[in-house]
C-alpha cells in the first residue's frame, strides 16, 4: 500500500493501542489490532476486531468492552477521523473525513504514472518468471496468448512491488518434435508430402520457400521460428531477458551433469534396463524414468538441468515462477521432488497452471487457422483485436477458470467491450485537461488548491478507490492474480464515467475554486488508471 494508507493504519492501530491500555486491558507482545475495510460503506472506512479478540483474556464482555473503546477514541480522535461507533457483538468502526484521502490525491499527482503505487515488498529479490517456452516448431497460438498476457503481468506486478524480474522462455530445440519439423520443412521445398506426424499448415509452406536451398531446416528452422514467435509476442508488449536453449544445455553437459548429481545423493535407481528417479520419495505420486532402455533421455531429465540452472541463476534467495498449460498439470509434482532430491527448497518453485481458452465470433466457435490448419495464432487475434484489447481480455478472469474470448465484441468500440470501457475512461479524462488547456485555464499547483470543496460522491468516491490502489497492486502480486487489478481498473473506470456525467470541471456555472480542485481530482484519476493499466501491459491512449 501507499506510504500515506500505511500511515493511516498506523495511526489507527495505535490509538487503539492507547484506548485499549486506557480500559485497563493488558495486550500481549505480538498483538495486532486486526484492522479490515468493511464489507459495507456505513460501517466506515476501518473496522477493527481487538475488542472481540481480547475481550475474554481480559475478562470483560466483547460489546461493553467496544463501547469503551470508542468513549475514549471518540474523545481522543486520531487525525482525519470524524466518528467511530461500535457495530454488531464488538467492533469497532472508523469513519475517516474527506481531508484522509486529500493525501491520496496530491500523493497520486506527486508520484506521476511510473511510481504511484510503487511498493517495496520484494526488497530486491530476483524471481525469474518462465512462460509461453512455445516450441519453435510454428507459431504461437491463441492459448499461448493467455499465458503470455498472464507471465508479463506478474513479471509487472511483482516489478512494482519491488522484486528484481527476469523474464525467460525456454527453448525446447531438441528431440522428435525437431526432427519432424524440419523433416517437414525439407519436404516442403522438394514438393513432397510431409513425413507422417509431420507438420502441415500454410505457413511451413511459406517458410520452406523463404529457405534457401544449400540451408540445414533444422537450425535454419528453429531459427525462423523464433523469429515469427518474437516478432507477434513483442507485438503484444511481452519481451524476454532470457531465451534458454534445451539443446544448449545438452552441448554443455549440464544434463548429464545433473544426473550425475542426482545419482551422488542416491536419488536414483536402474530397473528394466532404464534410470528412474525416486520421486515418490519426495512427494510425487510415484518413481520416473529418467533414461530410457535406449539410453534416450525423457523429457523430464533435460527439465530438471534446466530448473536446477535456474536455482543457481536465482540465488539462494530467488523464486521461481513457471506459467504451464493446462497439460502440464500432471508435471508439477515431480519437478518439485526433483528439486528436493538435489538439496533444494521446493517452496521456491512455484508453477501457476493456465486454462485452455474457447474462441467464439458472434456466438459461434473458432477452431480452424488459416495458416497452421489447427489452433488460432495469437497473430490472428492480435490482428482482429489489437494487443491491448487481446492483453486485457486474456486477464479477465482468474486463470484456473476457462473463459469465453468473444473476438467481436473484444473487438468492438462498445461500451461493453471491458477494455474499451476502461481506456475510454482515461481518454475522458485526458479531454477534461485538454479543453482546460485550450480554454486557457490557468492552473493552480497541487499545494494552492482547496481540495476541500470536492464533496460530491461522485468525487468521494473516486478518491476512496484510488486509496486502495496499493492494496490491489500488493494482493495482485501476492497471490499472481492480474485479475485483481483489472477488477479493480473496472470499478475505478465506472466511478471515472459516473465524475464525468455528473460533474462538471469546466464551464461558466463552475466555480473557479472547485474547477481547480476538480482539475486536480482528474490529474489523480488519470495517474490511477493509467498505473494500473501499466501494470498489466495495457496501454492508457489519450483520445478514442
Amino acid at each position: 500500500m501507499s506510504p500515506f494508507m500505511a500511515d493511516i493504519r498506523t495511526s489507527l492501530a495505535d490509538a487503539l493501542g492507547s484506548a485499549l491500555s486506557a480500559a485497563g486491558v493488558v495486550v500481549p507482545d505480538g498483538f495486532v489490532a486486526g484492522l479490515e475495510r468493511p464489507a459495507r460503506r456505513e460501517h466506515g472506512d476501518w473496522s477493527s476486531n481487538a475488542a472481540l479478540a481480547l475481550a475474554k483474556r481480559a475478562g470483560r464482555n466483547p460489546r461493553t468492552l467496544a463501547e469503551e473503546l470508542v468513549a475514549w477514541l471518540d474523545a481522543n480522535r486520531p487525525e482525519h477521523v470524524a466518528e467511530v461507533s461500535t457495530a454488531g457483538p464488538g467492533f469497532v468502526n472508523f469513519t475517516l473525513a474527506p481531508s484522509w484521502l486529500h493525501s491520496v490525491i496530491r500523493e497520486a499527482v506527486a508520484q506521476g504514472v511510473a511510481d504511484f503505487g510503487r511498493l517495496d515488498l520484494g526488497r530486491g529479490r530476483t524471481v525469474i518468471v518462465e512462460f509461453v517456452s512455445a516450441n519453435p516448431t510454428g507459431p504461437v497460438h491463441a492459448g499461448h496468448g493467455r499465458g503470455a498476457a498472464y507471465g508479463d503481468a506478474v513479471a509487472r506486478l511483482l516489478e512494482r512491488c519491488g522484486h528484481t524480474v527476469q523474464r525467460e522462455f525456454y527453448i525446447n530445440d531438441r528431440g522428435t518434435q525437431m526432427d519432424l519439423y524440419a523433416a517437414s520443412l525439407a519436404a516442403a521445398r522438394a514438393g513432397e508430402p510431409a513425413p507422417e506426424d509431420g507438420y502441415h499448415g500454410q505457413y511451413i509452406t511459406e517458410w520452406a520457400a523463404e529457405m534457401p536451398a544449400e540451408a540445414d531446416p533444422r537450425p535454419w528452422g528453429r531459427e525462423r521460428a523464433l523469429a515469427d514467435q518474437r516478432d507477434v509476442l513483442g507485438s503484444m508488449a511481452v519481451a524476454f531477458d532470457t531465451w534458454s536453449s534445451e539443446q544448449a544445455l545438452v552441448d554443455a553437459g549440464a544434463i548429464d551433469d545433473t544426473l550425475g548429481a542426482l545419482e551422488a545423493v542416491g536419488a536414483t535407481y536402474e530397473a528394466d534396463g532404464a534410470r528412474w528417479l525416486r520421486s515418490s520419495e519426495f512427494g510425487d505420486d510415484k518413481d520416473r524414468v529418467l533414461v530410457k532402455s535406449d539410453g534416450q533421455y525423457t523429457y523430464l531429465l533435460p527439465d530438471i538441468a534446466y530448473h536446477r540452472d535456474k536455482f543457481d541463476r536465482a540465488g539462494p534467495d530467488g523464486l521461481l515462477i513457471n506459467v504451464w498449460g493446462a497439460d502440464h498439470h500432471g508435471y508439477v509434482a515431480r519437478m518439485k521432488a526433483a528439486m528436493a532430491a538435489l538439496g533444494g527448497d521446493p517452496e521456491r518453485l512455484e508453477v501457476e497452471v493456465t486454462q485452455l481458452v474457447r474462441l467464439v465470433r458472434d456466438g459461434v466457435e473458432v477452431k480452424l487457422s488459416k495458416r497452421t490448419g489447427d489452433l488460432i495464432e495469437l497473430r490472428e487475434v492480435i490482428a482482429e483485436v489489437g494487443a491491448d484489447a487481446a492483453r486485457f481480455t486474456y486477464l479477465l478472469q482468474s486463470m484456473d477458470s476457462t473463459p469465453t474470448f468473444d473476438l467481436a465484441l473484444v473487438a468492438s468500440q462498445a461500451m461493453e467491450n471491458p477494455v474499451h470501457y476502461v481506456q475510454m475512461a482515461h481518454a475522458r479524462l485526458c479531454s477534461i485537461a485538454s479543453r482546460a488547456h485550450a480554454d486557457g485555464v490557468v492552473r493552480q499547483t497541487v499545494d494552492q488548491v482547496d481540495l476541500g470543496v470536492l464533496d460530491h460522491e461522485r468525487e468521494l468516491e473516486i478518491m476512496r478507490r484510488l486509496s486502495v490502489f496499493g492494496e490491489v497492486l500488493a494482493a495482485a502480486a501476492d497471490e499472481r492474480a492480474p485479475h485483481r487489478m483489472v477488477a479493480w481498473l473496472r470499478d475505478f473506470a465506472s466511478c471515472v464515467h459516473g465524475f464525468y456525467h455528473d460533474c462538471h470541471v469546466l464551464g461558466a456555472g463552475v466555480a473557479p475554486e472547485l474547477t481547480q480542485a476538480r482539475l486536480v481530482l482528474t490529474d489523480a484519476a488519470r495517474v490511477g488508471l493509467a498505473a494500473g493499466l501499466d501494470s498489466l501491459g495495457v496501454g492508457a491512449p489519450e483520445a478514442m
